[in-house]
């Protein structure tokens, strides 16, 4: 297992994507930074795996995340996706997403995990 980014653009489209070797840990990217930069005006959401949980954001995910929004001047969408659920976060409010969007499978999949029931 690993965890996964991708960036998902307008109209849920897959813009890019990395991973680490960690079912634990994403580390910076300087890859990631550009082409979140370089993605900026299409970007709808930062969205990651955490495939051993926590369905949950971590403290490194927040500290991420407000990095991110004070780069692009905006507060981005975030998600992550874990076994059993996925959560968003925008403007500081978490909320369960549901019916989960395509690419939550798929980020599984790249992930190493399964929906379990």
């Amino acid at each position: 297992m690993r965890e996964v980014c991708f960036l998902i653009g307008r109209g849920d489209a897959l813009l890019w994507a990395d991973a680490s070797d960690s079912p634990a840990a994403l580390p910076d990217s300087r890859a990631r930074w550009e082409a979140i930069w370089r993605h900026r005006d299409e970007l709808d959401a930062i969205v990651h795996s955490h495939p051993i949980g926590p369905a949950a954001f971590s403290a490194e995910d927040v500290s991420t995340m407000q990095a991110i929004d004070s780069a692009l001047g905006k507060p981005m969408r975030y998600c992550v996706v874990a076994p059993r659920i996925t959560i968003a976060r925008c403007d500081g409010r978490d909320d369960h997403v549901s019916p989960e969007p395509w690419w939550a499978g798929l980020l599984r999949l790249a992930s190493g995990m399964h929906k379990e029931d």
